[in-house]
């Protein structure tokens, strides 16, 4: 791609403690567009993710975000430039109703921008009234990028998206995302260990191991490269 990227990390390292994690982790993402990272567990996938929303702090190493250097804000802060997060913890308020979860993601939007959220995920509009311990899994995890959506972000970082899930319910919300996407113009880095649904889902991944890109693709490029596939991620798919 020849535009600018929308995110940009150069030669970061980061870690937790005495422990680096991240060792010169190089990638880009461009406006729109859909990318996967898988690797083995443990690699720093979600540590990457972390790292891209202020949540580990940086050793070394850059971090651009629509062009500026971001690396010194804050979690919230960088929300406000347009970064959005939905973690692995399906990061809800339990105790509040659907429709009180979203409108706590609205922030100065109008209360009618909830019709997004809902003509994303009709079940949404179903359980409105319903509290956040009534829904599935998947109902959860349809509520939390919801949410994350209303919030308006130029990158959404999806950790693990489709654990524990069903298939229908996986296949579900890869149709949203994708929707959401094409409607939107929102980028998207999705992490997730169900490698063949994220490979479809996305246009381009990068395979990390031992917290730096070891090897980058056209998604369906390498849906088809069972050899690579076998090597870093330590499975083929069909």
């Amino acid at each position: 791609m020849n535009s600018s990227p929308v995110l940009s990390l150069q030669n970061v390292v980061a870690g937790y403690g005495p422990t680096t994690v991240l060792d010169g982790l190089s990638f880009d993402v461009h406006a729109g567009e859909r990318l996967a990272m898988i690797g083995r567990n443990g690699v720093g996938k979600t540590t990457a993710l972390r790292a891209v929303m202020g949540l580990v702090p940086l050793r070394s190493g850059s971090l651009h975000f629509k062009g500026q250097d971001i690396a010194a804000l804050l979690p919230h802060q960088r929300a406000e430039r347009g970064l959005g997060y939905v973690p692995q913890t399906r990061d809800i308020f339990p105790s509040l109703t659907v429709e009180e979860n979203l409108l706590a993601g609205l922030k100065r939007r109008p209360r009618s921008a909830l019709d997004e959220a809902y003509a994303l995920f009709p079940r949404l509009a179903e359980r409105r009234r319903n509290g956040g311990t009534q829904l599935s899994g998947g109902e959860q995890q349809m509520l939390s990028v919801a949410r994350a959506l209303l919030g308006r972000p130029t990158l959404l970082l999806l950790d693990e998206p489709l654990e524990g899930l069903a298939p229908l319910i996986r296949q579900e919300l890869l149709r949203a995302f994708a929707h959401m996407a094409q409607q939107t113009g929102i980028a998207t880095i999705i992490v997730e260990q169900q490698v063949d649904e994220a490979l479809r889902y996305a246009q381009r991944a990068v395979v990390l191991d031992h917290g730096t890109v070891v090897h980058e693709a056209g998604a369906a490029e390498l849906l088809e490269d069972e050899a690579t596939l076998e090597r870093w991620v330590g499975m083929a798919v069909h």
